[in-house]
C-alpha cells in the first residue's frame, strides 16, 4: 500500500524557509542520486544528501531532527557533480540555522574539560562554535 502525502501549508512554509537561508531552488532537484554517490561523508549519515534534498521539496520538518545535516562536510562534492548546480551543503546548513536560531546548541563549550581545551587546535574550536552553536 502506498501512502499518499498531501503537502499542507506548514510543510510549504518550511521548503520556502530552507530556499530562502540557503539560496537553492530544492524543487530543481530531480534525485539522480549523484550528490549521494560522491559524497565522502555518506557512511556517516541517517539519510542520504538525495533523500535530504526530497524531504526539503516535500517540506518534511522532520528531517531536522537527522544526524545528516550536521554530518555534511560542506566539502562541496556534491555541488560539483550535481547536474542541476545545486548545493546541497547549503541546504544542510540552512537546515542547521532554523535549530540554531531557535538558540538550541548542538554542544556545550563549557562541558569540554579544560585539559581537552588546552589540547584541541583553535581552528577547531573555532569551527565547532560556529557550525554547533547559536
Amino acid at each position: 500500500m502506498v501512502k499518499k502525502m498531501i503537502i499542507s501549508s506548514e510543510n510549504e512554509e518550511f521548503m520556502r524557509k530552507i530556499i530562502e537561508l540557503s539560496g537553492e531552488i530544492v524543487t530543481m532537484c530531480d534525485q539522480c542520486g549523484t550528490c549521494s554517490g560522491g559524497c565522502p561523508m555518506v557512511g556517516e549519515m541517517d539519510i542520504t544528501p538525495s533523500q535530504l534534498m526530497r524531504l526539503a521539496q516535500l517540506g518534511v520538518s522532520d528531517v531536522l531532527d537527522s544526524r545528516t545535516i550536521w554530518v555534511c562536510a560542506s566539502c562541496f562534492t556534491c555541488t560539483v557533480r550535481c547536474p542541476r548546480g545545486l548545493d546541497v551543503s547549503k541546504v544542510a546548513e540552512a537546515m542547521r540555522q532554523i535549530i540554531l536560531r531557535q538558540a538550541i546548541d548542538r554542544i556545550d563549550i563549557r562541558a569540554i574539560p579544560k585539559e581537552e581545551l588546552e589540547k584541541l587546535p583553535q581552528i577547531a574550536m573555532v569551527s565547532a562554535c560556529r557550525k554547533f552553536t547559536s
